[in-house]
């Protein structure tokens, strides 16, 4: 199915049932109506970070299913795949091959040996303060060389995570091959993973580094143009960045939303919040929640660094058992510009509270995203928490499917289906998104096309909201969201 503007679900293939099949029977019995698309989190085989480390493209990870599962979820939603833009399993066929055979292998080429990129091999501690980076060192492994050699490559992210060298035609090629194939596999839009860390160049941050990522971004685009499949830039950083993709015609994320929604629920002041829906790029895909953290790198200079501080105190103040704690070091947090938490949790587990933000969330401008653990309405997972150590499991609770048919039976939950379901099928969500002149402790929203109107009108220190329509005939309407 073709790319369209309704709701797209994120979620692993084992989080809403055991495996893809489960995950196409929770929907068709849940879901019809209130999920157009779905992005299907890393499904290949891995070697590490739950996906994120693919040994291979070519075959679902068969604990999840075949790629007839894959067709079959195709035929009811536009789906996106993940493609690891920036790197590859150390297990790999490729970095086996080279791990092996060192300079006679045909891959020698796809990865950033040390010995080539720095003088000397090693960068200077000026270079390495410079790097954007994952850890508190240069960002490598050492390499065991089946010949009795080591040497040092390139690795940003766990040490299962190998990164590519886009300098080289092999690498290219590999690339090409794999977008092509996924597209062929009923991909509608492919998410370049981690695609910013992409560029290396000696004396930058080795992060978003221009010219050479927008001539990246431009291959990778030429490369799925005959099969009119879309790809997403992925990457946290300051909104400007955004600003810039979007300006050169490219779907963005909005990252923002998440702390700028708890700012205003916490603080009842919508004055940035109103200033970025004005501002911010219109072919977006919003979230209030994902598979990781919660960002706060994204939201810089929209909020000051003051109101960033109280947006975290409240958050661990008000949030439901969430702690400062699990963010550290003691739960593997590797990323300190997000915090660990559901979004759910995060609002202390308040029903109405987290309506509103979901209701913000469907009127701001661009395609929204829910993830599963949200559209559940999920509550801190600390059990899990507790058993991996992994700050980020908190928000990673993998439902049975009677575990799904039990969250339905509550209220909030039922009601946030109901708010989907509107989202999807009215019409003036295909058009412009303007703000009301209100006072800060109100905000007013409205969408407009075909002739219709949608309104939310939300007080924030009650967090009661209405919306209410107005189709072309001049009908109005207010939305009920217990009438399921």
């Amino acid at each position: 199915m073709k790319f369209n503007n309704q709701i797209m679900l994120i979620t692993y293939a084992d989080s809403m049932g055991k495996n893809l099949k489960e995950l196409d029977s929770v929907l068709q019995k849940h879901y019809q109506g209130a999920v157009g698309g779905v992005h299907i989190l890393p499904f290949f085989p891995s070697s590490a970070d739950r996906g994120f480390a693919p040994v291979r493209y070519d075959i679902v990870d068969p604990a999840f299913g075949d790629w007839e599962d894959i067709r079959r979820l195709s035929e009811r939603y536009y789906l996106m795949f993940d493609f690891m833009i920036n790197h590859i399993s150390r297990q790999s066929q490729y970095f086996q091959d080279f791990a092996a055979k060192k300079d006679a292998s045909p891959y020698r080429d796809m990865f950033i040996r040390y010995k080539e990129f720095w003088p000397g091999g090693e960068p200077t501690q000026t270079d390495i303060d410079r790097i954007y980076k994952r850890k508190p060192r240069a960002p490598y492994v050492e390499v065991p060389f089946a010949d009795g050699t080591s040497e040092k490559v390139w690795c940003t992210f766990d040490d299962e995570q190998i990164d590519l060298n886009f300098q080289s035609e092999v690498t290219r090629r590999y690339v090409r091959d794999t977008l092509r194939f996924l597209a062929a596999r009923g991909a509608a839009i492919i998410r370049l993973d981690a695609f910013a860390y992409t560029a290396k160049k000696r004396g930058t941050k080795c992060f978003f580094v221009e010219p050479e990522i927008w001539e990246i971004l431009s291959s990778v685009q030429k490369d799925l143009d005959d099969s009119g499949r879309m790809i997403l830039p992925e990457m946290h950083e300051h909104y400007t960045i955004q600003l810039k993709l979007a300006e050169k015609g490219y779907w963005v994320y909005d990252f923002a939303l998440p702390m700028l929604v708890l700012y205003t629920l916490y603080l009842h002041d919508a004055a940035p919040l109103k200033h970025w829906l004005t501002i911010c790029p219109r072919r977006q895909f919003t979230t209030l929640d994902t598979h990781d953290g919660i960002g706060v790198v994204d939201v810089k200079d929209l909020l000051t660094d003051e109101q960033v501080e109280k947006t975290q105190n409240c958050l661990f103040e008000q949030g439901a058992h969430v702690k400062r704690v699990y963010n550290s070091e003691l739960y593997h947090n590797m990323d300190i510009y997000q915090i660990n938490c559901t979004y759910y949790s995060a609002l202390g587990n308040n029903d109405d509270a987290y309506l509103l933000a979901r209701a913000l969330q469907f009127f701001a401008p661009g395609v929204p995203q829910v993830y599963y653990v949200g559209m559940l309405a999920g509550e801190n997972d600390i059990a899990l928490l507790e058993k991996t150590k992994q700050g980020r499991d908190i928000n990673r609770h993998n439902y049975t499917t009677a575990e799904v048919d039990t969250a339905m039976q509550r209220p909030v939950v039922r009601r946030l289906r109901s708010l989907m379901r509107f989202r999807n099928s009215c019409p003036a969500f295909d058009g412009a998104c303007t703000l009301a002149d209100t006072d800060d402790h109100t905000i007013e929203i409205h969408r407009t096309a075909h002739g219709c109107e949608a309104v939310l009108h939300a007080d924030l220190p009650s967090r009661k909201f209405v919306i209410t329509t107005r189709d072309a005939q001049g009908c109005e309407t207010t939305i009920d969201l217990d009438n399921d």
